[in-house]
């Protein structure tokens, strides 16, 4: 407890913090944490513009094909009604006709 409340009045000040910002230590590991935040910066963005690159062909491809698919669909069953040989065998009217 008392240590920490040392470390928080020591980080507070304002010269010591200068000094520290001045040694080679803290220096180098300001330069290191911010050149791998950088470097994964520009990994991301480059992920991110091989995903859409790679995105954009299938997906507007597979919606063409579900649509195509669709219209063929629904034409073979209207084709497949109107083909029919004529009335359903027994003389069935539905579920709501009475015999």
């Amino acid at each position: 407890m008392v240590l920490r409340r040392l470390l928080a009045v020591l980080l507070h000040s304002p010269q010591l913090v200068e000094r520290l910002s001045e040694s080679r230590p803290i220096r180098r590991a300001a330069q290191l944490t911010a050149f791998a935040l950088l470097q994964a910066q520009l990994r991301g963005q480059d992920a991110a513009r091989r995903l859409r690159g790679l995105g954009a062909g299938p997906v507007a491809s597979l919606g063409r094909r579900a649509a195509r698919f669709k219209d063929t669909f629904i034409e073979e069953v209207r084709r497949g009604l109107r083909e029919r040989p004529g009335p359903p065998p027994g003389g069935q009217r539905g579920p709501d006709a009475t015999p």
